[in-house]
């Protein structure tokens, strides 16, 4: 996922368009975008607020990310600071782990129609 101020004009609409028709990839989309600025930003204190939010969320993939992150939060809180990172290694898991949840948000739209 495209950082927002990347994205092209066109692109930005066309997901306004998908985010306006679908409440599933809206709240998907948010809780994406709040974890990478978590990320990036290095905020570990918003890191709890993100857990308990998506955790709430009826949409099973990220809360279940959210369940899994909060078994490793203080090793997640610890490293944020830390000048060196396995960054590229993280990019990739993060990329798998954004895949998959595309996936099953297809796979759902698919079966419940």
């Amino acid at each position: 996922m495209a950082h927002p101020e990347h994205l092209r004009d066109e692109d930005a609409d066309k997901l306004h368009r998908l985010r306006e028709r679908n409440p599933e990839r809206d709240r998907l989309t948010g809780h994406v975008r709040k974890f990478a600025a978590t990320m990036t930003g290095r905020h570990g204190d918003r890191l709890e607020h993100w857990i308990a939010d998506t955790e709430q969320d009826t949409l099973a993939p990220p809360a279940s990310f959210a369940r899994n992150l909060r078994r490793d939060l203080d090793a997640v809180r610890n490293g944020l600071p830390l000048p060196h990172a396995s960054g590229p290694v993280e990019g990739n898991t993060n990329r798998l782990i954004l895949w998959d949840q595309r996936c099953q948000a297809v796979c759902l739209c698919i079966t419940s129609r």
